[in-house]
Formats: structure tokens, C-alpha cells, sequence
């Protein structure tokens, strides 16, 4: 069959894209894998992007442009120049825009170990929020641009409640949920917050601004009590800050250089982007055994995962951790969680797959920013669970239901009928709300669920179905917290989570090991094999987006996941700030 010149086109087009794509692919490759120059003396500079991912995503448009900053490389950079003799001295520059606190409090581990070389660490700071403070009070010194004010001022937490938008549109929120702090879906059904949802809030509050002050104390050599009057005297202008020995300086980047040289040569300046291009090998560390790392990053749902979705997919998963299992390579197996929960089935499918590897290899859960409801679920079978203070944790509790829309077609003029054969065949209609019966039926699943739930936690935390229910129905708690009431075994990030793993697989604390990720990452011919397809993802991964506007799109991220009788073990939406 001839084609037409349209289609002639459109071939010619993506086959020019995808010749172009693989040279620019080669290009990258051949740069990321040629060590680059590191003159004696260097002084690396680690800017710290916005936004770190958990692990380097898969999709094309990451493909295309190269390996983005992550968590586990910002560490692994520290740890590089900490045995790297050219490495003089490092200057750590947070990003101005707030980062979750397990993140600050992973980097800010590593910044420790740093430290513990001998070696000299200065943090810069353009703008000075509290999170970037607490982060940079770690290091030997901090400094801050001349014209920037230093805004430590404490921890702040912003609910989101869209009930009243929905009833001015015509929109009814059902939803049913197992657990009073289970608050997943108040964004949708109330105006503000409820007892239970503001108690919870104020806990986590109040445990957030202790770690705060807790930090900056042990960074800065300051009594507890004066840094909290410290906090309440914020924000700081510049030279109010270095008065009350908060910072070491106000210097521009030049300025800094220079002092950081410590003679009169100017220092080299080593970019992060240039020095995560070292090869661990060549300064002695990795190798060893195996130790598998299964990242659960995303929201939990059915099939595959991963992405610019940025889903952690049950499919996916469980096939990574079959693989991980059967390796004889493979020592132990690290579950490393990034999630907020999601779907009930999916995360109970994954929980399965992780049950049966602990019967044949030690598992370690290590948590996040993120392991709530379906991401603590997931965490249960392991036989240590290691979260950071400053982790989202708990949140046991299931919650479902719908929108009905009923009220917002008839708004538009829109009617909509159905015909069925079944009695309750339209319970899960999106234009009315549940009947009476219906209702009933949605929350006996729920509750079911929520009792199986209680179980496995009591079964994996070795504690009874009651004494879990009275840390569960739903409440988020920090991982700090979460220790003190059994939910969590250690207090660390993956270094602490990789000691556990060696200890419980008989491997030597002093050995180096290989971490070895899971799902195995892809190449960018599989990637390319996936299709040009550009998809509304791949556009919004290309625009700026504000605060404001990432909060919106935030608020409306859960109602992806809400699907016809399944209900979810979701964690609420919370902004710390």
C-alpha cells in the first residue's frame, strides 16, 4: 500500500528526530563517562538545583538532557571529596526554594561525614530560608550574600480546603474514609480544619521546629533556648545576622572564592555537574557485594511506573523485586520509599512481593521524604525500617469515595442518563452520590481493609491489633516520632539503611559494597522504542511552575488515583514550610 506524502512526512520526521536524538545521546554518553580534569587544590562547588530527584528518571526528555542532580549523588559527591586528595575545600549552596526536611537531613548527614575527614565545608547562601539554614548551619562556616535577608522564622504548615469552590460548581464530594486523622480527602470536604486534622498538624509543627532548633543549635555551637528566641527575633537583615553569630560573613561568590583559597593563587573552581563525572573506583571506594536498591518513588498504582508519571507502579515493582530476590548476586535488599501510598490493592501487591524476598534475604525499608499509608504499608514486611527525624511517616488508614458531578453538568447543560442490569450497578456513577446502601457497602470495604492493614503492621511492627490502631487511624507522624512510638526501628538515611543491611546479611561494616538500583534503568533506545508520543507531562516538565501553581496542582494530584471500588491508602496533602 503506497503512502501518502503526509504520512512520507511524518516518517521522515520521526526518524530525523530519532538520528539526531542518538548523536546527541552518544555525545552525552562519551562526556558523562570521561573523568573531567581536577586540578590539585579544586574547590568544589555544589549548587543544589530546586528540586532533587529521588532517583535519575528514565523518560526521553531526561535522556536527551543528561543525568539530573539526585539525592544519592549530592551524597555520593561528598563522599568522593572527602577521599579525594585534590578536593581543598567545599562550598555547599543550598537553592533558596524550601526542600523537604528528610532531604535537608540526608545532605545534612553527609555533610557531617565531610566534616569527619578533616576536610573544610562553607555554606553560601543567596537567600536564606529556614530550611536552607538548617542544611547550612551543618557546615564549618556559613555565608551570606551581602543584600539577602536571612529568614529564619520558624516552621509553618498550609492545608488546602476546596469545599466551598466544589459547591459553587456543583461538585459533591462522598468520601468515606477509616480513621479520624485519615485527612486525605478534607481538601475536598471541609473549609477548614477539623479537631483531629489541626491536632495532627500542630504535632507535626511543633516536631519539625524542634528538629529545626536542634540542628542549628549542634551546627552553630548555640544554647537550645537562644536559638529558639533567635528564630522568634527573625527575619534577619544580613548584618543583624552576622551580629548574632548566625552566619560567618556577607560576601559575593568572587569574594568567597577568595577567601576560600587561603593564599594568593585563586582557587580552581570545580563544578558539581563536572565532579559527579569521577568515578567513585578511581578513589577506592565501591565495589564489594551486591546490595539491591528497589526505589518505590511516586504514588503507588497499578501496572507500570516511572517516567515523567513519576508513579511507582505495583507491575513494575514487583517484577524488580522477583529480580532482586532471585539474584545470588545480590546480598540484601534495600527498599528505598519516596511515596505518599496510593492505591490499597497495588500497595498490598507490592507488600506481598517484599514478604516473600525477607523469606529468603535480609530487607531494609529506608524512608524518605515520603512513606505514608501506602508507603508505610509497603515498608511493613521489612526487617529493619530506618526513616530520617524529618520524614513523612504512619498515616495508616484508608479512605475512598468519588465526585459527583451530577450538580456541574446540569450547570453546563448537560444531562446524563444510564441504563444498567444489576442492583448496584451504578453505585460508582460520577453524576450522583452514593445511596444509602451503597454507602454502607463502600465503608465495610474500607473497614476491612483498614483491619488488614492493623494486622500487618501488628504483624511486621510485633505489636498487638490495638496497640497499632492507637498510633493509626490515619495520623501522619515524623519519623522522629514514629520511633518513639514503634513505627520505625532507626533514625538515619540510606548510609544508616546500608549499615543494617550489611550487619543482617554478615557482611563487614568496614566493607564497601555496590548498590545496585532496581527498576534496572533504562537505555535510551528502550526509552526511544517507547514512542515519540508527547503527552501533557512531557509539557508541563518543560514550563516553570510556580509556587502557587504547583500548590493547585498538588491539591488536585490525589483525584488521579481515585478509581471505582478501590479504595486508598493516601496520606493527606501537607505543605511545611
Amino acid at each position: 500500500m503506497a503512502l501518502t506524502p503526509g504520512a512520507r512526512i511524518v516518517i521522515t520526521i520521526v526518524i530525523a528526530i530519532a538520528v539526531v536524538s542518538a548523536a546527541a545521546v552518544a555525545a552525552v554518553v562519551v562526556l558523562a563517562t570521561r573523568g573531567p580534569d581536577v586540578p590539585d587544590e579544586s574547590v568544589l562547588w555544589l549548587r543544589l538545583p530546586a528540586a532533587l530527584a529521588e532517583r535519575q528518571p528514565d523518560d526521553l526528555l531526561s535522556q536527551l538532557g543528561g543525568p539530573r542532580a539526585t539525592v544519592s549523588s549530592v551524597v555520593g559527591a561528598l563522599r568522593k571529596a572527602a577521599a579525594d586528595d585534590r578536593i581543598r575545600t567545599v562550598v555547599l549552596a543550598p537553592s533558596p526554594q524550601p526542600a523537604p526536611w528528610a532531604t535537608a537531613q540526608e545532605i545534612r548527614g553527609a555533610v557531617e561525614a565531610f566534616r569527619a575527614s578533616g576536610k573544610r565545608i562553607v555554606a553560601y547562601l543567596e537567600l536564606g530560608s529556614s530550611q536552607a539554614y538548617y542544611l547550612a548551619s551543618a557546615c564549618d562556616e556559613v555565608y551570606l550574600a551581602p543584600t539577602s535577608p536571612l529568614d529564619l522564622v520558624g516552621v509553618s504548615i498550609y492545608e488546602l480546603f476546596a469545599r466551598n469552590a466544589l459547591d459553587k460548581i456543583g461538585v459533591y464530594p462522598d468520601m468515606l474514609h477509616a480513621g479520624d486523622f485519615k485527612t486525605a480527602a478534607n481538601i475536598y470536604t471541609e473549609t477548614t480544619f477539623t479537631p483531629a486534622h489541626r491536632e495532627m498538624d500542630e504535632s507535626l509543627a511543633r516536631d519539625f521546629y524542634d528538629q529545626l532548633v536542634i540542628g542549628v543549635a549542634r551546627g552553630r555551637g548555640l544554647p537550645v533556648a537562644d536559638v529558639r528566641a533567635l528564630i522568634d527575633e527573625g527575619p534577619f537583615l544580613g548584618d543583624a545576622a552576622l551580629a548574632r553569630g548566625l552566619i560567618d560573613g556577607l560576601l559575593y561568590e568572587d569574594e568567597l572564592l577568595e577567601r576560600v583559597a587561603e593564599s594568593d593563587e585563586p582557587a580552581e573552581r570545580l563544578s558539581f555537574a563536572d565532579y559527579r563525572r569521577v568515578d567513585p573506583a578511581s578513589l577506592g571506594l565501591g565495589g564489594g557485594p551486591s546490595i539491591a536498591v528497589v526505589y518505590v518513588v511516586g504514588a503507588i498504582v497499578h501496572g507500570d511506573g516511572g517516567g515523567l508519571d513519576g508513579t511507582a507502579g505495583a507491575a513494575t515493582l514487583m517484577n524488580s523485586l522477583r529480580a532482586a530476590r532471585e539474584d545470588d548476586d545480590i546480598e540484601a535488599i534495600i527498599v528505598r520509599i519516596n511515596s505518599p501510598g496510593g492505591g490499597a490493592i497495588a500497595s498490598d501487591l507490592i507488600w506481598r512481593e517484599i514478604a516473600l524476598a525477607g523469606e529468603e534475604k535480609p530487607v531494609v525499608a529506608s524512608m524518605s521524604d515520603l512513606a505514608a499509608s501506602g508507603g508505610y504499608y509497603v515498608a511493613m514486611p521489612a526487617d529493619v525500617i530506618v526513616a530520617q527525624p524529618g520524614t513523612l511517616t504512619g498515616s495508616i488508614g484508608v479512605v475512598g469515595g468519588k465526585l459527583a458531578l451530577g450538580g456541574a453538568f446540569e450547570k453546563l447543560g448537560v444531562s446524563i442518563e444510564a441504563v444498567s442490569a444489576g442492583r448496584m450497578a451504578e453505585m460508582n456513577s460520577i453524576a450522583t452520590p452514593y445511596s444509602d446502601e451503597a454507602r454502607v457497602r463502600v465503608q465495610q470495604q474500607i473497614d476491612a481493609i483498614y483491619e488488614e492493614f492493623l494486622a500487618r503492621a501488628a504483624e511486621g511492627r510485633g505489636m498487638t491489633r490495638d496497640a497499632v490502631h492507637a498510633v493509626a487511624q490515619g495520623r501522619v507522624w515524623t519519623g522522629r516520632q514514629a520511633r518513639d512510638i514503634g513505627l520505625v526501628d532507626e533514625l538515619g538515611g540510606m548510609d544508616a539503611a546500608v549499615s543494617a543491611a550489611k550487619r543482617l546479611a554478615g557482611v563487614d561494616a568496614g566493607r564497601e559494597v555496590t548498590l545496585v538500583p532496581y527498576p534496572r534503568p533504562r537505555t535510551f533506545f528502550e526509552v526511544l522504542n517507547d514512542g515519540f508520543t508527547i503527552r501533557a507531562g512531557m509539557l508541563n516538565a518543560l514550563r516553570p511552575v510556580s509556587p502557587a501553581a504547583a500548590a493547585v496542582d498538588a491539591a488536585a494530584a490525589p483525584l488521579r488515583l481515585f478509581r471505582p471500588g478501590e479504595p486508598l491508602a493516601l496520606m493527606p496533602q501537607v505543605f511545611v514550610r
